[in-house]
């Protein structure tokens, strides 16, 4: 018992030591100063500013360009950096199956052809002898049940024309159709701008409204920024105001911007910039400010910046 009672008053004393350094450790620890940050943070330019992160955007917004029908890629016309005209074509998807259709269709066409001359001989032929009939029967020479045959067969013969000229103009039509389609399959680029993304390769399956597009397009020669204004702050921002924006790693150079529009739509937070502290669940105002490429300041599409908005 009285070794017992010795452990115990020893193991007491041990704990008591060793609280106490833990606690002495972690004053001294508590102690030691905060480093300061890597990149100083960027000063308000205005003495009062509304503080909203945006995402850089090419002028008139990115184009996702998609494809208006599922198929094989045949062939990527474009490279990323290259600038387009309106027009130029972008990328190709198989059209052999079209191609063949239109040449079974322009077969049909010929035949079509025709029929419709083979029914207009015929027609000419049954009018010259409804012709004579007409005068035979004028002179009582002909019967009236002959006149009434050749008026007849007239008649069958006429509407054996118009039946084949509708499958002219139906395989004609039929023709257009696939030409058009045809015309579908190599997709063009619809505005002036730079391709600033390529995510489809030759030989890969694309469908029609894929969230990944094909391609992206844009005006790069000026861009924007799209800033998250919070909806809680989003009253005290004024048409017109001016704003500052300080690329992310960059606080020593502001960015004048100037002032395009205010989106009349508050929308949820979709652009977020990775803080602790970011709510995901947000609705935001969005404020467009552009701003000129300078020579000594590389920008890209897709960059996040860090505006000030003056109240």
């Amino acid at each position: 018992m009285i070794l017992l009672r010795k452990a115990s008053v020893y193991l007491a004393i041990l704990g008591a030591i060793g609280i106490a350094t833990f606690v002495l450790r972690l004053r001294a620890t508590s102690n030691v100063p905060i480093p300061p940050p890597p990149l100083p943070p960027a000063a308000k330019p205005f003495p009062q500013a509304i503080g909203a992160s945006g995402l850089v955007e090419a002028r008139r917004e990115n184009t996702l360009v998609g494809v208006p029908l599922p198929g094989v890629v045949k062939a990527v016309r474009v490279a990323v950096w290259e600038r387009v005209s309106a027009g130029a074509p972008l990328l190709e998807l198989d059209d052999r199956e079209a191609r063949s259709a239109l040449a079974a269709q322009r077969a049909q066409v010929a035949v079509a052809e025709a029929q419709v001359a083979t029914a207009r001989a015929s027609l000419r032929r049954v009018r010259d002898a409804l012709t004579r009939v007409e005068r035979l029967r004028e002179g009582s020479v002909a019967s009236a049940e002959a006149l009434e045959t050749a008026r007849n067969e007239f008649a069958v013969v006429e509407a054996q024309l118009a039946t084949a000229e509708a499958q002219r103009e139906a395989a004609r039509a039929a023709v257009g159709q696939t030409e058009t389609l045809l015309e579908r399959l190599v997709i063009r680029a619809p505005i002036d701008g730079t391709v600033l993304q390529v995510n489809v390769r030759a030989g890969e399956f694309v469908i029609a409204g894929a969230a990944t597009p094909p391609m992206v397009l844009g005006d790069i020669d000026e861009i924007q920024v799209r800033a998250d204004v919070d909806e809680q702050v989003a009253p005290r921002v004024r048409p017109g105001a001016r704003a500052v924006g300080y690329l992310k790693g960059d606080t020593s150079r502001p960015i004048p911007m100037e002032f395009v529009r205010i989106e009349p739509y508050v929308v949820p937070k979709r652009s977020l910039t990775g803080a602790s502290t970011e709510r995901v669940d947000t609705r935001v105002l969005q404020v467009i400010y552009r701003f000129p490429k300078a020579p000594d300041r590389t920008v890209y599409v897709g960059q996040q910046l860090d505006l000030y908005i003056e109240e």
